[in-house]
């Protein structure tokens, strides 16, 4: 059980106060994901002169089914808003641009290591940590703040495996107190492994790849997924009550049903209703 609602509200993306940072800052390459290939700082075809995509209803039937999975947690309002101002990057100095496009993905990894931290204060079983994990939460934040040229210099790097630290501290715990076998497959090769059914209560999925894994029916229950990669897993009525850790993203990449549970941080991905 969590130990209070947390408010993620700021760490979800808000295209409407954004300059369509993902679909300029970003670079892609034709595969499964993308129809086309596009360089990083370059415009994506379909972005229209309102920041606004022009496929965005039918992303997956023109093969763009990357940009249905991203998210970039608050962080395209954040850099649009808040680090430059509202300075449009269409209109403004080259150079804003530049430098624009070259801090939003930094913002981007602080704003998902703020995603991880608030949910890590409503475990109830993270109180050790709480003081710690508050700390973290506060120097991140403040670091979100920071000028163009303090982000674009941010060893984020660093600060990533410093939070991770707590964050796994945080894991062990709150799996501890999860009924289960809770077994370690951190960074475990589970690419299309048959996992029907399969008892993951407490398990440690940090960083595993459960690439088009069949997880159907499986109990995923107070489950760490950090990382975890869940591209084209089946999580067909699979129990994921209580697991943490988990992003939005990860779980638009991944295939489920209307039986599948979730934990209450996520929102049942809207291609699933198809697939049923």
């Amino acid at each position: 059980m969590r130990e209070h609602v947390s408010d993620l509200s700021d760490l979800r993306g808000d295209c409407e106060r954004c300059f369509g940072l993902c679909c300029v800052a970003l670079p892609f390459a034709a595969s499964a994901d993308f129809a086309v290939d596009k360089a990083a700082g370059t415009p994506c075809r379909n972005l229209q002169e309102d920041h606004r995509c022009g496929i965005h209803a039918r992303l997956r039937q023109k093969g763009f089914t990357g940009c249905t999975v991203y998210d970039c947690f608050g962080a395209g309002q954040q850099v649009s808003q808040v680090t430059f101002g509202g300075r449009d990057w269409r209109t403004g100095p080259r150079e804003d641009a530049r430098r624009m496009f070259e801090v939003f993905p930094v913002v981007r990894q602080l704003h998902e290591l703020l995603w991880y931290l608030t949910e890590a204060l409503t475990l109830p079983a993270a109180r050790p940590v709480r003081a710690e994990l508050d700390e973290a939460l506060r120097k991140t934040r403040e670091l979100t703040a920071g000028t163009p040229e303090e982000l674009a210099g941010l060893d984020v790097a660093a600060h990533r495996q410093e939070v991770n630290v707590l964050l796994l501290r945080t894991s062990e715990l709150a799996r501890a107190g999860t009924k289960g076998r809770k077994k370690d497959r951190r960074g475990a090769d589970l690419m299309g492994a048959r996992l029907r059914g399969a008892d993951l209560r407490g398990a440690s999925l940090r960083g595993a790849y459960l690439i088009a894994a069949d997880l159907t029916g499986a109990d995923l229950r107070g489950a760490d997924l950090i990382g975890a990669d869940l591209r084209d897993a089946d999580l067909t009525d699979a129990d994921l009550t209580g697991a943490f850790f988990l992003t939005q993203p990860q779980l638009n990449a991944a295939r489920g049903s209307a039986g599948t549970r979730l934990p209450g941080s996520v929102a049942r991905p809207g291609h699933w209703t198809a697939q049923v």
